[in-house]
């Protein structure tokens, strides 16, 4: 039987409806403002750009702090795809960088399909080309230096880029200066054609010259390094240095395995597995390259000075 405080029909209450009452407001939780649809309505989130997840084992990295550590994970190593304009300010000694050929651009030699708009696009990256040259001193020694930008169409090899290594090889052999040379690219420009593919010899020759000439080439392998700039210049240092991990190679693995019809090697193209072959002389971590390439051009200085 329900017992009513006050007449029925008129606010009358039953005993169960205030004992409800009591427990609902007992065990409700109040609003807040940090509360979806509370005070102000949204949910906290942090900056843009202030964390940046590792490709390889997925850790959570603060931006500056990886900044700091040259691009690297901290958990596994993992080294990050980085600018040219970085990889020159991680080596280089301070303000000594001055680059040459900065309005050597490229040219649709060949009228391909929306290649025109495809270097427009890719010079949003804030380069005229995938390649960056120039010269500078690394622990005071001088040298000349390329780096390749993998933003600009995954830093691929076509006229321009030829044209500025050549140019660079040839000021260093005019001038007698050390090369160091960072590549990381899909290979040649197939927007470009024969025009692309004959920018393998026109390196390979200019760096002939430069070596009969007694100076030194320091190649460094990053990661990707692929197809024609593998197949030319890039394999052609005096001495050849690799970044940890780096997929080095001509034809990628896939494609090697369906044309010889066998699984090929854990690692295979990865530069542990090149250095055990010989293809590459050392591995350097990006935190060491400073002090190691400084080394060697320290060593190999004319005169011994």
């Amino acid at each position: 039987m329900l017992c009513y405080y006050g007449r029925p029909g008129v606010g009358g209450t039953t005993r169960t409806e205030i004992i409800m009452s009591i427990f609902d407001g007992l065990f409700k939780k109040p609003k807040n403002k940090l509360e979806k649809g509370g005070l102000t309505g949204a949910v906290p989130t942090a900056p843009d750009g202030l964390y940046v997840k590792c490709s390889n084992c997925k850790a959570v990295l603060e931006t500056e702090q990886l900044r700091k550590s040259f691009q690297v994970c901290f958990d596994c190593n993992q080294h990050f795809r980085i600018s040219a304009r970085d990889r020159i300010t991680y080596l280089c000694d301070l303000g000594s960088f001055v680059e040459r050929d900065g309005d050597v651009e490229p040219k649709d030699v060949i009228g391909f399909p929306d290649y025109v708009k495809k270097i427009e696009s890719a010079q949003r990256c804030g380069e005229t080309e995938a390649i960056v040259t120039g010269t500078a001193s690394v622990e005071g020694n001088p040298l000349a230096i390329f780096v390749m930008e993998s933003r600009f169409m995954m830093g691929s090899m076509g006229s321009a880029v030829g044209e500025k290594i050549a140019r660079l090889f040839e000021y260093a052999l005019k001038n007698r200066l050390p090369v160091v040379g960072f590549s990381l690219s899909g290979g040649a420009r197939m927007h470009e054609g024969i025009i692309s593919l004959m920018q393998m010899a026109k390196t390979s020759a200019a760096i002939k010259k430069h070596s009969d000439a007694g100076l030194l080439f320091v190649s460094v392998f990053c990661d990707p390094t692929t197809g024609g700039v593998t197949a030319s210049f890039a394999s052609l240092g005096d001495i050849c240095l690799a970044e940890p991990k780096a997929l080095i190679g001509f034809a990628g693995p896939r494609v090697i395995e369906q044309t010889i019809r066998q699984k090929l090697p854990t690692g295979f193209q990865r530069a542990e597995f090149l250095l055990k072959a010989g293809f590459v002389d050392a591995i350097v971590p990006r935190s060491e390259q400073r002090e190691r390439i400084g080394y060697l051009l320290g060593l190999h200085k004319e005169g011994g000075k």
